[in-house]
């Protein structure tokens, strides 16, 4: 072959890709920033998304171009043509995916109430669009569905029992997240001891970050039957009870509002605190050594309650000290028998 002959085909080729270079940075850049000022978001998505694959496409088509310029046998310009559709379709039904993934992820976060937020959604929407552009690829193919898909129905059962425990946490976690009573962000506390903020329910398992930021990896399955308990739920907001004891000479009229007085302080000051709560003080038992009550803040959500207790555990202490106010030490009184005086 002649490169004479090669020029036509490269310069094809290599117009393909100039070509979806240009149109990638100047028109559907120009086209992003265009949809950044508009208000809904469906635009930015469409436009992102395809922002990624119009230089791959561009460029398929120019080496199609340049590979039909060189004239080769039919038959295996009818394989280029196969491939190069199969590509189109394969890259068309990634595209489509990420669309319908973001638009889900959008319309999530819009009725968070309703539908959390989960990759679960997301991994079998991307499975199901893609399933779908293979099965137009084997179509095109000249391969029939319906063989595929009756063997697929006959051999069921079969994966069903092999792939049991993958089949159960896949439910579990659509079952997780249809109930609503366990959602990303929340925070929860097993019946075997594990709690933490849960980060992702997946297809397979639930992420779960321990204040420490350590990761706890939960199948499905073993969620879904545990007892738990959502500090998220019904509302985030939760009590926080403080244990305090002070002597019995005290007058308790004066330990209460200065009791009062610090946890309105911490609630107005400290972050994590809900300002507008009352505090309260409940007595509650004549103690060996001090007469105990219960003081009743309020914390924002979950890990907001140990700053608030450190706080008014050491506003209180300084307060008391200054306003004469004991918190006794523990009194314990032995009694010892004659023999043992004797001895």
């Amino acid at each position: 072959m002649k490169i004479a002959n090669l020029i036509l085909p490269i310069a094809l080729a290599i117009g393909g890709i100039l070509l979806g270079i240009i149109s990638e940075k100047l028109i559907l850049g120009k086209l992003k920033k265009i949809t950044e000022k508009t208000k809904s978001q469906v635009d930015d998505i469409i436009v992102s998304s395809l922002q990624k694959f119009i230089t791959i496409w561009f460029s398929l088509a120019g080496i199609h171009f340049a590979l039909l310029s060189l004239k080769l046998h039919s038959n295996i310009m009818n394989i280029i043509q196969k491939i190069t559709v199969i590509l189109y379709i394969l890259t068309i039904s990634i595209a489509v995916s990420n669309i319908a993934v973001a638009l889900l992820n959008l319309q999530s976060r819009k009725i968070k109430d309703l539908i959390p937020s989960a990759s679960i959604f997301a991994n079998l929407t991307r499975t199901l669009i893609i399933l779908i552009g293979i099965l137009i690829i084997l179509n095109f193919l000249g391969i029939s569905i319906t063989p595929i898909l009756t063997a697929l129905g006959v051999g069921g059962l079969a994966v069903a029992l092999a792939l049991q425990d993958t089949l159960s946490n896949l439910f579990a976690g659509l079952h997780i997240i249809m109930s609503r009573q366990i959602r990303p962000g929340d925070y929860i506390k097993l019946n075997s001891g594990e709690e933490g903020y849960v980060v992702d329910i997946t297809w397979r398992n639930t992420t779960i970050r321990q204040l420490p930021n350590n990761i706890i990896i939960i199948p499905n399955s073993k969620l879904a039957s545990s007892i738990v308990t959502n500090y998220h739920l019904p509302e985030k907001e939760l009590s926080v009870v403080v244990q305090v004891g002070v002597s019995y000479d005290s007058d308790l009229e004066k330990v209460e509002k200065v009791t009062i007085e610090v946890a309105k302080e911490v609630m107005r000051e400290v972050p994590g605190g809900v300002p507008e709560f009352e505090p309260v003080v409940r007595y509650h038992t004549f103690g060996d050594f001090s007469i105990n009550f219960n003081v009743i803040l309020r914390a924002k959500e979950f890990s907001d309650q140990y700053l608030i207790r450190h706080e008014f555990i050491k506003r209180l202490h300084k307060r008391y000290k200054a306003e004469g106010i004991i918190i006794p030490y523990p009194i314990r009184t032995v009694y010892l028998s004659s023999n043992e005086k004797n001895k």
